[in-house]
């Protein structure tokens, strides 16, 4: 069966499966579609300017590439992708979904900061319009209808490495903990305790509060990292992204550390590895999260394979998670029939089975996140440029 006549198949059997049905004609020579789908709209919010730019850059490539693989549609529907900028603040995200709410979008996706979700929550239960968020994912975002998301729960990556560096530490090491007071910071770290065992001698020292900016100074950590070096650890555990994370990593070692810094996979992720100078600050560096580009599986090797050639570039967990968006939204839409509500999308995300996707598969729990493998990495030199190298795989979380 040609990929055109699966994809006939598929759009009839789920239109015989709702109201929605609409007949059309053709041959299989004039390769038409069998049906008229009617044009719908998705919102996608993401930081356009400021210190997550990057990410955003990221969440809307990996969106963008599932359409070019899809010729340019979702459930067989032609999209317009509208874009909206999140901004640095939820007042900021707020008005972007405003905005894209009064658009007519059929659903939304995207935002980065776990404050603009946090922020957004109420607008997007109200509107009844579904959001698949690829990023952000805060532990408090709890009794949910309308959001889902395909990326993680912030305190997963804690647990991942909670549980491995249990094992891992010798009994007399010290573990010390470095992180930003911020939401991401501490669900990251009451994850990692509760794994480890928060009553451990390894980590008994209190954890280390720093700073919270997005863009840091080149100081900005400078007493905080003495305060844990003083503490002769044997290992680091701290939680940054971006700029923050460069800056950390280069303070960190210049202070003189040499051991093994571990860190959910957002310290090392994006852009991080190619603006870190020296690159040896980096190498060795220690991750958890739930991709990595080099996973061995079909789906990724199409995903990464299309992802590299259109941007010359590896693709990180935040494109993936973008074009896992796109990925359940386009079955969602199938399901929902000819002429989908956003009611019945979202009543249709619900529905989705197990997702065949770059990081391997998965599929919604209950609280609308996804239950999923988790990956140690590790930074190693590939070639000319560093990359994050798979270990082996920590856990199954969600």
């Amino acid at each position: 069966m040609s990929q055109m006549n699966r994809r006939r198949a598929l759009q009839l059997l789920a239109a015989l499966g709702t109201a929605g049905f609409a007949a059309g004609c053709g041959s299989d020579s004039e390769g038409e579609p069998v049906t008229t789908a009617s044009p719908i709209k998705i919102g996608l919010v993401a930081p356009q300017t400021g210190s997550l730019k990057a990410i955003g850059v990221e969440i809307v490539r990996g969106f963008e590439l599932f359409l070019d693989l899809n010729e340019q549609r979702l459930g067989d529907h032609p999209v317009t992708l509208l874009t909206a900028d999140e901004g640095d603040s939820p007042a900021s995200g707020k008005k972007a979904v405003e905005d894209l709410l009064k658009e007519g979008v059929l659903a939304l996706t995207g935002v980065v900061d776990s404050a603009v979700m946090a922020g957004i929550r109420d607008t997007v239960e109200q509107a009844r319009v579904p959001l698949v968020g690829s990023n952000a994912s805060p532990t408090s975002l709890q009794s949910v209808v309308y959001i889902w998301r395909t990326s993680y729960v912030l305190d997963e990556a804690g647990r991942a490495l909670g549980r491995y560096l249990k094992d891992e530490l010798k009994p007399t090491d010290k573990l010390a903990i470095i992180v930003p007071d911020d939401v991401g910071g501490r669900d990251v770290v009451r994850g990692f305790r509760e794994e480890f065992g928060g009553s451990d001698q390894r980590i008994k020292d209190p954890v280390i509060w720093t700073s919270a900016k997005a863009d840091p100074s080149k100081s900005e950590y400078a007493s905080d990292i003495r305060a844990a070096l003083n503490r002769k650890p044997a290992a680091l555990f701290c939680h940054f992204s971006g700029p923050a994370a460069v800056e950390f990593i280069r303070q960190v070692r210049q202070a003189g550390f040499k051991g093994t810094i571990y860190a959910p996979g957002f310290l090392t992720e994006g852009t991080v590895l190619d603006e870190i100078k020296p690159k040896q600050y980096a190498l060795g560096i220690r991750t958890a999260l739930n991709y990595s580009a080099d996973i061995n599986n079909a789906a990724n090797r199409r995903f990464a394979a299309a992802y590299r050639k259109k941007h010359n570039q590896s693709p990180t967990t935040y494109a993936m998670a973008s074009y896992d968006a796109a990925q359940v939204l386009d079955q969602a839409i199938r399901f929902a029939g000819g002429e989908p509500t956003p009611q019945q999308v979202n009543l249709a995300l619900g529905k989705i089975g197990q997702i065949d996707s770059p990081r391997g598969t998965w599929q919604f729990n209950q609280p609308r996140t996804p239950q999923q493998k988790w990956y140690l990495r590790e930074v190693q030199n590939d070639g000319q440029v560093l990359s994050n190298i798979l270990i082996n795989e920590l856990a199954t979380l969600g």
